[in-house]
């Protein structure tokens, strides 16, 4: 097996859309935070369609970083569909997801793996959101609409830094706009959840992808499918099986 295609521990899966001036910063950050947490890892990193030079700068970085895995759409297809084609490309047993915005600290990923249990997903909550008053609010009504109407106490499901068992993800049939609901497909399916406060920063370069329609009213829509997955989730335990 070629150290390419060798097996690692931790997959870090990362959605990227027009983040070319990020993406040098953020590979070297994750590379030596999971450095120093002494795991083996990937770096799954998604281009959803970038019309800048993101997957150039991508490509340029993986001719020396063998711990590079890039996936490249044809046309944006979205963050949840990004997220979909990393979830299924990581070879790791432990799945981390992460924005490619540099609001969060890589450092914190080893604090999430230390609480790393096979049943568990380690979601991060952050402490001290660093973003404008109109994005905090419309993020905070959009979060108690999600835990209303589909009975969850997710204090943040839009920190995007989670960890997930593999077996979790493996698990999941996503549609558009599902990434926001994380938690609650793990908890579907038998997984616990534990928030863990985590550090964010204000965007350097770019500029967010989502409004404040994104955030409450298409969350709202997608509330209601994901309510109706709850109730027709099937449920049952066998006994006994006799071959």
């Amino acid at each position: 097996m070629s150290e390419n295609t060798a097996k690692r521990e931790v997959s870090v899966v990362v959605p990227v859309y027009n983040e070319e001036e990020n993406i040098p910063i953020l590979v070297k950050q994750l590379k030596d935070a999971l450095t120093e947490i002494g795991r083996s890892f990937e770096l799954v990193l998604v281009d959803d369609g970038s019309t800048d030079n993101s997957y150039e700068v991508m490509r340029d970085l993986k001719k020396e970083s063998d711990f590079l895995h890039l996936v490249k759409f044809k046309t944006n297809c979205g963050q949840t569909a990004a997220f979909d084609a990393g979830l299924r490309a990581a070879v790791g047993d432990i799945v981390v997801t992460l924005d490619a915005d540099l609001q969060y600290d890589p450092r914190d990923i080893g604090k999430l793996l230390e609480l790393y249990e096979p049943d568990l997903v380690v979601c991060g909550r952050r402490a001290k959101r660093e973003d404008s008053f109109v994005k905090r609010a419309s993020s905070r009504i959009a979060n108690w609409v999600r835990n209303k109407l589909t009975h969850e106490s997710i204090q943040d499901t839009g920190c995007s830094l989670k960890v997930f068992p593999k077996e979790c993800v493996k698990r999941f049939k996503l549609f558009e706009g599902m990434h926001r609901f994380f938690p609650t497909l793990a908890r579907l399916n038998g997984f616990r959840i534990k928030e863990v406060d985590v550090q964010h920063f204000p965007r350097r370069h770019g500029t967010s992808k989502y409004t404040t329609l994104n955030r409450v009213f298409v969350s709202f829509r997608d509330c209601l499918a994901v309510r109706w997955m709850q109730r027709r989730y099937l449920r049952y335990e066998i006994e006994s099986e006799e071959k």
